[in-house]
């Protein structure tokens, strides 16, 4: 990996469950960054779809990913993200993801290809 990769829930998701794009996302999962915020997301999708949830905790854990606390500094980030973000429909999660990007200077990757209207001086990769 070049450069540090922060996941976006929707490409842990896409792993999950053999989506398109789950190739790319593979070889960035150990040592790649997951927010909290996004693993809760990821956690609660498997729960819903009736997945026993300490399987569902232990699968998430068991990708490898290095998990990053939602600090104050992430915060304040995705906050004022929100005004640009906003006509394109990010959620909390998504602005979570990109706040932890931001202030990590890491690529962030996502299956979201409206985050690529965004200008936010990092890199941002749609992996479908």
């Amino acid at each position: 990996m070049d450069s540090l990769a922060v996941l976006d829930s929707s490409a842990i998701l896409a792993v999950v469950f053999n989506e398109p794009g789950d190739l790319v996302v593979l070889p960035l999962l150990k040592g790649g960054l997951l927010s909290t915020v996004n693993s809760t997301e990821v956690h609660t999708r498997l729960v819903l779809r009736g997945i026993d949830a300490d399987f569902a905790w232990r699968r998430v854990m068991a990708f490898g990913c290095e998990i990053s606390f939602f600090d104050d500094v992430q915060a304040r980030l995705a906050g004022e993200l929100a005004p640009q973000t906003r006509p394109y429909g990010l959620s909390l999660g998504d602005r979570a993801c990109l706040a932890l990007a931001i202030q990590r200077k890491a690529t962030v990757y996502t299956t979201d290809a409206a985050w690529k209207n965004l200008n936010l001086g990092i890199e941002i990769q749609v992996i479908r």
